[in-house]
């Protein structure tokens, strides 16, 4: 439905606004998100099968000999050989799950650059560029299971749905915004058209962005204007069904962070750097 202008009314944001978002990604969500599913099969599956001939003791007497110390024992103290026994089992779990096994390198015409949870997408067009940047963070939660019992469940779905800036630049001037995926689900009204993600804040400036640069919030913007500022974003590309991809792509990458997160930790755990 491009070009459609949407209905007048304005979109009321029901997540948090941050002022001076430009050189900081800040998810809406600040504190860790609690998970009230494990993100593998761990507790629903694993947690009685630590014994002699799991993956995680065969990986311990791997490396029997490798303490970093030199006193020829694989863990210092019980804890630690516990640690690494989840993890190994966990690691396993997490990679069964994963639905993308390698990353791919552009999103819908978007090339994609990575540095640790930082993500950058760019187009570059005939007299301007397009770059989306985000930060998967905090960024996840399990969506919830309808009449279905969590034991029966082997996975919870995570989502990654970060807030993401959209900067369209010509020359020495950008055109910032930030936007973030709204918390209520779209209408099933097909009257109307209903947008999964919002505008938090807009801004203008030349040259690098600074904190003196003026900025406003989506919520207080003419209605309007809101809405052709939507549609702007949509004829850039930064439509409701890039979004999804968008947040497709970040739901694979956060997954993939994470797993390198876990192997990190547990040959930290070892003594293997």
């Amino acid at each position: 439905m491009s070009g459609l202008v949407r209905t007048a009314h304005r979109v009321i944001q029901s997540c948090v606004k941050t002022s001076g978002f430009k050189g900081a990604i800040i998810s809406r969500t600040q504190a860790p998100v609690k998970r009230d599913f494990t993100r593998g099969i761990w507790h629903m599956t694993c947690s009685k099968r630590m014994d002699s001939t799991s993956a995680a003791s065969n990986l311990l007497a791997n490396h029997s000999k490798t303490c970093s110390c030199g006193c020829g024992k694989a863990i210092h103290t019980k804890g630690e050989r516990e640690l690494v026994e989840f993890l190994t089992e966990e690691i396993v779990a997490e990679r069964k799950a994963q639905k993308l096994k390698s990353l791919p390198a552009e999103v819908e015409g978007f090339k994609v650059q990575g540095d640790g949870a930082e993500v950058v997408l760019t187009k570059e067009g005939k007299d301007e560029t397009i770059k989306i940047t985000f930060n998967v963070n905090h960024t996840v939660d399990s969506e919830e299971f309808d009449d279905v019992q969590p034991e029966k469940q082997e996975f919870s779905e995570m989502r990654s749905k970060p807030q993401f800036e959209v900067d369209i630049v010509r020359g020495d001037s950008t055109l910032g915004f930030t936007c973030s995926f709204l918390q209520d689900p779209p209408s099933t009204n097909a009257e109307e058209y209903n947008d999964i993600f919002g505008i938090d804040e807009v801004t203008l400036y030349k040259g690098d962005w600074s904190d003196k640069v003026y900025a406003v919030a989506g919520d207080v913007l003419d209605g309007y204007l809101y809405d052709l500022l939507m549609n702007l974003l949509e004829e850039k590309g930064i439509s409701n069904e890039f979004v999804q991809k968008l947040s497709d792509f970040s739901t694979s990458y956060e997954h993939t962070a994470y797993i390198n997160l876990l192997e990190g930790i547990s040959k930290f755990t070892i003594g293997k750097q």
